[in-house]
């Protein structure tokens, strides 16, 4: 597939999940680029937005095989990455696979409500592609996505992820209240079931992988690349910022950016195409200090100070 044929499924695909998702076509667009450039999604906000609608949505609409794990305070590490059970007609240990086992789209939901422990086992499914149990390696299917949700940890029973494993995720967005149009819609509408039961599959998992191909090896100019490296390295000496962007965050701007352009037809990036997924690729990765807390400064606040502060570089198309 070309650019054009990708931009069009991918077209086809955001109408496709926006008919059970109302009024949210950019964050349905993110989370398209962030699967496109390999990476994993973290949906952020208060119950009863739609989150979870969302990853079954584009689970059914690319033909993932799909599973869901409702994290609780007793979920197990095992619970995701499987476990060996003594069978004892044939005198040996099975593995009996867990939840991130042979699907392509892994739901997590209300991932911040398990423990610390639980949170790692996750963690090397999504680093590593795999899982290990008693020294056995089991490769998981590719793509694999995880999409996890969580509320705020103001809400009762959570607890704060841990940065390493923040870093993993390569967007975090947010649903966000619908408007009043898209509220009297889904009043209109049948219930979220049978929504996401009328969803058809339009795109294949080798046009996932082609698409994924397309963006991992397309090119982008040197001054671009120095411009996100600009941005991130300013996150690190901000004043109000105990620990800015990871190199993993580097690396993941620059992906984000790639599929950004990609979605929107072309086969170069543009500073604007950085702009555009700045804040969702790296405000959960900033680590503010007590002077940022004390002044009540967010992290979109600061990342949008850098990119106003920031040149963007000039470039010539020939």
């Amino acid at each position: 597939m070309d650019a054009k044929e990708i931009q069009e499924k991918i077209d086809i695909l955001q109408k496709e999940v926006s008919t059970v998702i109302k009024g949210k076509d950019e964050v349905i667009r993110k989370v398209i680029m962030a699967i496109l450039a390999s990476g994993h999604v973290l949906l952020e906000d208060v119950p009863g937005l739609g989150k979870t609608t969302l990853a079954k949505a584009f689970s059914k609409a690319l033909g993932f095989a799909n599973k869901r794990i409702q994290f609780t305070p007793d979920t197990m590490p095992s619970d995701i990455v499987g476990m060996s059970i003594y069978n004892e007609h044939t005198n040996a240990f099975e593995y009996v696979e867990g939840a991130a086992v042979n699907c392509n789209l892994l739901l997590g939901d209300e991932i911040n409500r398990t423990s610390s422990k639980t949170q790692s086992a996750l963690l090397e499914a999504m680093a590593e592609g795999c899982v290990t149990v008693d020294g056995v390696t089991h490769q998981l299917l590719e793509p694999f996505v995880v999409m996890a949700t969580q509320n705020p940890v103001t809400s009762g029973g959570t607890q704060a992820l841990p940065d390493s494993q923040l870093d993993r995720f390569m967007i975090c967005l947010s649903m966000g209240y619908p408007d009043a149009e898209s509220q009297l819609a889904i009043l209109k509408n049948v219930s979220d079931r049978d929504l996401i039961e009328k969803v058809q599959p339009v795109m294949t998992i080798e046009d996932v992988k082609q698409a994924k191909s397309y963006v991992k090896n397309m090119q982008v100019n040197d001054e671009i690349l120095r411009y996100i490296i600009c941005l991130c390295e300013k996150t690190r000496e901000h004043e109000h910022v105990e620990l800015g962007i990871s190199p993993r965050g580097v690396g993941a701007l620059a992906e984000m950016a790639k599929s950004f352009a990609l979605c929107e037809g072309r086969t170069y990036v543009v500073p604007d195409d950085v702009l555009a997924i700045f804040p969702d690729v790296c405000a959960h990765r900033l680590i503010l200090n007590t002077k940022a807390r004390r002044e009540n400064v967010t992290a979109y606040e600061i990342l949008e100070e850098i990119a106003q502060q920031t040149e963007k570089p000039k470039l010539l198309r020939k």
